[in-house]
């Protein structure tokens, strides 16, 4: 139960990693930008900032089925592993118990 429950929010994680990747990609391509090049500049203004963020949230909306679905799944997963160790008296994880 516990090597599904790690395997699923790997899952969750990858997803949220390929939003934020695509968020920016969109946001860095949005538009041409001047930028100051050297050490000492920024290339990530606010108004790029902004376009993240909306750029992030709408891809976070469009993939809200799948990120909900996975959600519900940890969460059921995570009371079913605290179920089972009340069920036998466990705290340990289950590869560390000794009986």
């Amino acid at each position: 139960m516990e090597a599904a429950h790690a395997e699923t929010a790997r899952h969750l994680a990858v997803i949220e990693r390929q939003i934020a990747a695509r968020a920016e990609r969109m946001t860095t391509s949005s538009r041409v930008k001047t930028r100051q090049f050297g050490r000492a500049s920024a290339t990530w203004s606010r108004a790029g900032e902004r376009d993240f963020q909306s750029n992030l949230a709408a891809l976070r909306f469009a993939r809200r089925g799948e990120i909900e679905a996975l959600s519900r799944k940890l969460a059921r997963q995570a009371g079913a592993i605290a179920a089972f160790r009340v069920r036998h008296r466990s705290s340990e994880p289950a590869g560390e118990c000794v009986s």
